[in-house]
């Protein structure tokens, strides 16, 4: 019985470490080693839509309406876009004093989500590249001519900007270790793209071809499903680390574990939706970008309690022993920093290692979401009063 017991631990050690360690740098050696051929895209610059997704957004859209009129891009090639999902805190009547300045506003007369917003817009935009954005992600003046530059490339359906976080956000604990988490989403980025595709958008900064948006059910997460799509049609995803926007993390370690669980159950789900994606002899490259990233990333957690599990039948013998307190000593470290005010601040690794079992709490329940079918359609932003629930 030990026997099978110790093949467990084994095969989940390795899974684990796979995920945390062997992937990002497997990823790197193969951009490397077999890099898809650079192409220089040519300066012609296509109409765009800017598609900014808005639902009771008063407090910053104005200066996201400032920021995307201010872009450095031609304006008889540019439009602005608000979708409001029906806000009621004076969001569209803010949209709608800045009508004679090209923005329009898109409004939902009942909340159902973005993702039905989305449908409801997109065929009314007239550029022929669509970017999506959230309301409170400021872009760099040039950010949009960078990001739109790759789609002469007839290859190319969706590119990727460079998201990143005020330095004033970088103040609380939850926003230092959400600042890590995304050095090593960039990195990532960076290497799929030069390998194959870069895996999944973001919605503060996104861009895609009009005629390859699919119409999206309620419950699917956009910036995920709308590249899976795009892939499965044929083409490639690009990260471009010179678009660049600004955005603040959540304030709290609680509302970003809101955010994510919500997240993975419905990125989970995108692969249901786009079974194509799935099948590794379709394209090669981007099935094992996939995988590696974001399934196994989101099954990471049963791994560890089987990890756990494992170490505790092994217990009697000293190698396994070590690994089992190894982890309660980390998990102490996690309940401490949950249970003790301010000292995820006081002590890094203990902020980590909080961070590290929450984000993967998220993805437990994210599964768990996805699994049983208890998928949300709508959502209140993390910088917003949790009062309102998905």
């Amino acid at each position: 019985m030990e026997f099978q017991f110790e093949i467990v631990f084994w095969f989940c050690a390795a899974l684990l470490a796979y995920v945390y360690i062997g992937y990002p740098l497997l990823v790197g050696i193969l951009a490397k080693l077999f890099p898809q051929p650079a192409e220089s895209p040519d300066r012609e610059e296509p109409s765009v839509s800017i598609i900014i997704s808005a639902y009771n957004e008063a407090p910053v859209i104005a200066a996201k309406i400032e920021n995307s009129l201010a872009l450095e891009f031609p304006a008889d090639r540019l439009e602005v876009i608000v979708i409001s999902d029906c806000s009621d805190d004076g969001t569209d009547e803010i949209v709608r004093s800045c009508a004679g300045l090209g923005v329009r506003l898109v409004r939902q007369n009942q909340r159902l989500g973005k993702s039905a917003a989305l449908n409801y817009a997109v065929p009314q935009a007239r550029g022929n590249i669509l970017v999506f954005s959230d309301a409170n992600a400021l872009y760099q003046p040039d950010a949009i001519r960078h990001l739109v530059r790759h789609f002469s490339n007839p290859k190319v359906g969706y590119v990727v900007g460079n998201a990143r976080y005020y330095k004033k956000s970088i103040e609380s604990a939850s926003a230092e270790s959400e600042g890590l988490y995304w050095k090593l989403e960039t990195y990532l980025k960076k290497k799929e793209a030069a390998f194959e595709s870069v895996v999944g958008g973001d919605g503060a900064i996104y861009a895609i071809r009009k005629e390859l948006f699919s119409p999206l059910r309620s419950t699917d997460i956009n910036d995920f499903m709308n590249p899976l799509q795009i892939v499965d049609r044929g083409y490639r995803g690009l990260f471009e680390p010179a678009a660049i926007s600004f955005e603040d993390t959540a304030e709290s370690f609680e509302k970003e574990y809101r955010r994510k669980v919500r997240i993975v159950s419905r990125s989970f789900n995108a692969l249901r939706r786009v079974p194509g994606v799935l099948n590794p002899f379709r394209n090669p490259r981007h099935w094992f970008l996939l995988i590696s990233h974001k399934p196994l990333r989101w099954l990471a957690p049963f791994f560890l309690l089987i990890f756990f599990t494992a170490s505790l039948f092994l217990w009697r013998l000293s190698l396994y022993r070590a690994a089992l307190l190894l982890q309660l000593v980390f998990y102490a470290w996690a309940i401490a920093a949950w249970l003790i005010p301010g000292s995820r601040s006081v002590w890094r690794p203990m902020s980590l290692a909080y961070y590290f079992c929450l984000v993967n709490m998220a993805s437990l329940i994210g599964c768990i979401m996805c699994f049983r079918g208890k998928l949300s359609a709508t959502w209140t932003p993390p910088r917003q009063s949790l009062q309102s629930k998905d």
